[in-house]
C-alpha cells in the first residue's frame, strides 16, 4: 500500500458498521456479587414466578372489592375485621363476604380478597369494625404471584451490560451464579523513539513520558476490559513486529499508541500489514484522522493517532464500542448526555465529524481550543460536542448535546 491508499478516509459511521470483527471473549461464570457491569453470555430464565404470590402493595385491609362498592366519606362501607396477616407467614384467615383483613405492604394476599383498601381511606370506628370511605376495584393494591416474571420467561437478556437492577432482579429469583462474557485483554503497546516511561525521573532533550498509556488503561477499564500494557517499542518495524506477534497469542484487541501517521519514521502499517489485513487508514474526524483498523490472527487492532488528545478522542468513538463488542455487547451502553447553548460560532468542513472539547457553565457549552498534543485541554473539558459530518459549521446560540464525561 502506498501513502495516497492509507488515507483514503472512511467516515466514522462508516468504521462502526463496517469493522466488526467477529472475535467474542470466552464465558465464565461469576458470584452475583462480582456481576455488575459484566454481560451475560446466555439468556437467563426465571426459574420460578416473581414474586412468586399474591401480595399487598400497601398497608390496609386486604377486601372483596364488591364490598366497597358505593362507599365515600360521606356514605362510608362498614366491613367485619376478620384477622390480620403477619409478614412473613401464610394467612391463617381467609376473607369472608362483607369482612376484612388487616396487610401490611408486602404481605401475602388471604383467601377471598382481591383487592386491599389503603389504611389512609378507612377507620376504626369501633372494636372488630372498619368503616371504609373510598370503594376499589379487583386488583388494587396488590400485585399478582406472576406479575414481575412469570416462570420460564427471560428473566435476563444476553449481550446486555447487567446494571443493579438486573442484579436484583436476578437475588429475588434465587440466581446466585451468572454465565458472562470474559472481561476483554486489551494489550496496550507505545511506539516511538522520544516515548519514555512515565517513571523516567528527568527528561532529555526531545523525549516524553507515556502518558497515552495510561490514559488509554483507564478507558479500557471504564469499558470493562482488562488493560495490559505491553511496553515501549522503538520506530522500529522488526522490533514492532515481534511485539505485536507476543500480544496477538494473548490480547482480544491491540492499540497501538502513536506510529499511525504516514512518514519516513511511520512502520506501523508495514508491521501491521505483515500479521493481518489492514481495513482502513485515516478517518474523516478531527482530531484523529490517522487511524488504522486492522484485524490479524483474528484479533482486531486499532492503530492510534500520536498526540494523546487524539488518540484519546479515537479510542472513545471506536475503541469503546470495540471493547464492549468484544465482550459480547452489540449496542454500546450510552454515556450520559446534557443540552447546552453554545457559546460562540463553530467551523467546520462537510464531509468530516469534528469533536469538540468544551466546558459547561449555567447551560452554556464553551468550546476549548488546543494542539491535539496537550491533554489539559481534555482534563479542563465536562464533555464533548459532535458536529456531524454534513455540516459546515454551528452557530452560537444553537442548542447542542453534550455527551459527559463520567
Amino acid at each position: 500500500m502506498t501513502g495516497r491508499e492509507f488515507f483514503t478516509a472512511r467516515t466514522v459511521s462508516d468504521a462502526l458498521a463496517g469493522f466488526r470483527p467477529a472475535r467474542r471473549t470466552a464465558t465464565e461464570d461469576v458470584a452475583l456479587d462480582a456481576a455488575l457491569g459484566r454481560v451475560p453470555a446466555v439468556d437467563i430464565v426465571a426459574p420460578e414466578a416473581l414474586p412468586g404470590f399474591r401480595r399487598s402493595t400497601v398497608d390496609g385491609y386486604a377486601v372483596r372489592a364488591a364490598d366497597t362498592y358505593g362507599a365515600s366519606e360521606g356514605l362510608p362501607s362498614y366491613l367485619d375485621l376478620a384477622g390480620s396477616v403477619r409478614m412473613g407467614a401464610a394467612p391463617t384467615v381467609a376473607v369472608p363476604a362483607g369482612g376484612c383483613v388487616a396487610v401490611p405492604t408486602g404481605a401475602v394476599l388471604p383467601g377471598g380478597a382481591d383487592a386491599v383498601v389503603m389504611v389512609e381511606y378507612t377507620a376504626a370506628t369501633m372494636p372488630g369494625t372498619i368503616e371504609i370511605t373510598r370503594p376499589v376495584a379487583p386488583g388494587a393494591g396488590l400485585v399478582r404471584a406472576d406479575e414481575d416474571v412469570a416462570a420460564g420467561a427471560t428473566l435476563i437478556t444476553a449481550g446486555r451490560p447487567l446494571r443493579s437492577a438486573e442484579l436484583g432482579l436476578l437475588a429475588a429469583a434465587g440466581v446466585g451464579m451468572v454465565a458472562v462474557h470474559a472481561r476483554p485483554r486489551v494489550a496496550i503497546i507505545s511506539t516511538g523513539d522520544e516515548v519514555v516511561p512515565p517513571s523516567t525521573p528527568t527528561l532529555a532533550a526531545g523525549q516524553v513520558r507515556d502518558a497515552t498509556a495510561s490514559a488509554l488503561a483507564g478507558l479500557v477499564t471504564e469499558a470493562g476490559g482488562e488493560p495490559v500494557l505491553a511496553g515501549i517499542v522503538p520506530d522500529d518495524r522488526v522490533a514492532l513486529e515481534a511485539v505485536l506477534r507476543e500480544a496477538l497469542t494473548d490480547a482480544d484487541l491491540v492499540v497501538i499508541s502513536a506510529g499511525s501517521s504516514v512518514g519516513a519514521r511511520d512502520e506501523t502499517a508495514g508491521a501491521v500489514a505483515a500479521l493481518g489485513t489492514i481495513w482502513c487508514h485515516g478517518l474523516a474526524l478531527k482530531p484523529g484522522k490517522p487511524t488504522l483498523l486492522a484485524e490479524c490472527c483474528n484479533v482486531p487492532l486499532l492503530g492510534l493517532p500520536g498526540n494523546p488528545l487524539s488518540a484519546l478522542v479515537v479510542f472513545r468513538l471506536v475503541g469503546v464500542p470495540l471493547v464492549w463488542r468484544l465482550a459480547g455487547c452489540e449496542v454500546t451502553p450510552p454515556e450520559p448526555t446534557t443540552r447546552a447553548r453554545l457559546s460562540r460560532d463553530l467551523a467546520s468542513a462537510t464531509g468530516r465529524l469534528d469533536i469538540v472539547q468544551v466546558r459547561i457553565r449555567d447551560g452554556v457549552a464553551e468550546p476549548l481550543f488546543g494542539p491535539s498534543a496537550l491533554l489539559s485541554v481534555l482534563t479542563r473539558a465536562d464533555g464533548y460536542l459532535v458536529v456531524p459530518e454534513p455540516a459546515t459549521g454551528l452557530d452560537a446560540g444553537s442548542e447542542v448535546e453534550v455527551t459527559l464525561y463520567r
